[in-house]
């Protein structure tokens, strides 16, 4: 059954065209650039800065003067609000982090098991910057990376950004910064070149080509997720206000011609309403060149029977931004178990969380938020487990050990499981 056959919902408006499917014919270009990266270091990575973003830089990395001019640059209110921005994501990764802690138990009398807690050595974040300055991006990445623990974080960002994303990334901790940009930048991060150090992991998100990049190399290095275009779906029954709706559905379209918007709704009456509504005031925003197309090509209302098929059609979405405009935002919020981020209230605007409330905006989209939740500070940390038994531990599991080995054929496992034990019985062990 597909999204559009869910029982109990009717679409008033349906998408014209699916994002996912519309950006396949660029995984081979992809796949050629990291290649041709692979083989030819900063060579091939300034030949496609040349063509993808007429930059003819001889040197990548912005220095530190070059850094201290970015910086004394950064208008001083935009100074201002990015470091509350800063200090509001620090707050909540360090709150994040205080919960992942060191473990040890002894599972049985000798047996100890445990885990422990590891930063990551090296991590890459690409900090998207081609159509809008987006001056939280970076904060979004690196700050969780430095409250992580994180030995080395490098961020690459297109070689034409705004000085001012410069700055951001300077604020918000980054160890080293180059002007790289797209798929060429993951290239460069996942194989290293003479310049660009090779990376642990990449996160972050970027256009269609860095999203695919990252598919590709991923398993040569970790990823944090597959960002595609952004989306944002309402909640909403016959409370909901149709302005307010409609002037968040557009905050989110402005981003990308391809990012999805939809009102999920009890509340025919509403629906209509909204329709109305984004066409208003698509006449009068200063962005509606990108939103406009988003709207018409991405752009869903779907009308439930009840609010049991509203929860059941949001949940087969799994939108990366949720907002719940009912009349018992909380209780309906509770029932709901796949979205990137829940904005609950008529308060908690998703365009709050993009910029400064402290909550991190790189999140899972096309549907992936029924499996993964978003990038935040465990996302630059190992799990890793550990054991070790006594004497006593060892006549604990030796003998199931041994039986398994034996009844499975593993002649090799059943010696070495039993290797101690013979030994601790020869030296008088009981």
């Amino acid at each position: 059954m597909s999204n559009h056959e869910l029982a109990g919902v009717t679409l008033l408006k349906a998408p014209a065209r699916d994002a996912a499917t519309d950006t396949r014919e660029i995984e081979g270009i992809v796949k050629s650039l990291i290649s041709d990266v692979a083989a030819r270091g900063d060579a091939a990575v300034r030949d496609y800065a040349l063509k993808f973003d007429n930059s003819d830089r001889a040197v990548f990395e912005v220095t530190p003067a070059e850094r201290d001019e970015a910086l004394a640059a950064l208008d001083p209110q935009t100074r201002k609000d990015t470091e509350f921005a800063i200090r509001n994501v620090r707050r909540f990764a360090e709150a994040q982090l205080a919960t992942m802690l060191p473990l040890e138990i002894e599972a049985l009398p000798g047996v100890h098991l445990g885990h422990r807690v590891i930063p990551l050595d090296i991590v890459g974040c690409y900090v998207p910057g081609g159509r809008y300055p987006l001056l939280s991006a970076p904060v979004m990445s690196i700050v969780p990376a430095k409250v992580a623990g994180v030995g080395e974080v490098i961020a690459c960002l297109p070689p034409n950004a705004h000085p001012a994303m410069i700055a951001g990334c300077h604020l918000s901790g980054a160890d080293r910064i180059f002007r790289i940009g797209g798929a060429q930048a993951i290239a460069a991060m996942a194989y290293g070149t003479a310049t660009v150090p090779q990376v642990d992991k990449i996160v972050g998100p970027g256009n269609a080509y860095v999203n695919e990049a990252k598919r590709q190399v991923f398993g040569r290095v970790g990823i944090d997720q597959l960002a595609g275009p952004s989306e944002i779906f309402i909640l909403a029954d016959s409370t909901g206000d149709a302005e307010m709706i409609a002037t968040d559905l557009l905050a989110q379209a402005e981003h990308d011609v391809r990012t999805r918007v939809g009102l999920i709704t009890t509340d025919p009456s509403l629906a209509e309403a909204v329709l109305a509504e984004v066409e208003r005031q698509l006449q009068t925003l200063e962005t509606a060149d990108v939103a406009a197309p988003a709207w018409r090509n991405y752009g869903e209302i779907a009308v439930c029977d009840s609010e049991d098929a509203m929860i059941a059609y949001s949940d087969r979405i799994a939108a990366e931004h949720l907002q719940v405009h009912t009349v018992d935002a909380h209780g309906l919020a509770a029932r709901l178990r796949s979205y990137g981020s829940l904005f609950i209230g008529t308060n908690a605007s998703v365009v709050y969380s993009d910029k400064c409330v402290g909550t991190n905006h790189t999140l899972p989209t096309m549907a992936a938020g029924r499996y993964t939740g978003g990038l935040w500070v465990g996302s630059y940390v190992k799990t890793c487990t550990h054991q070790w038994l006594t004497d006593e531990g060892v006549v604990q599991v030796a003998p199931p050990a041994v039986r398994q080995s034996a009844a499975e054929g593993l002649q090799g496992h059943r010696r070495a499981a039993a290797l101690r034990l013979e030994r601790m019985q020869h030296q008088g062990y009981t």
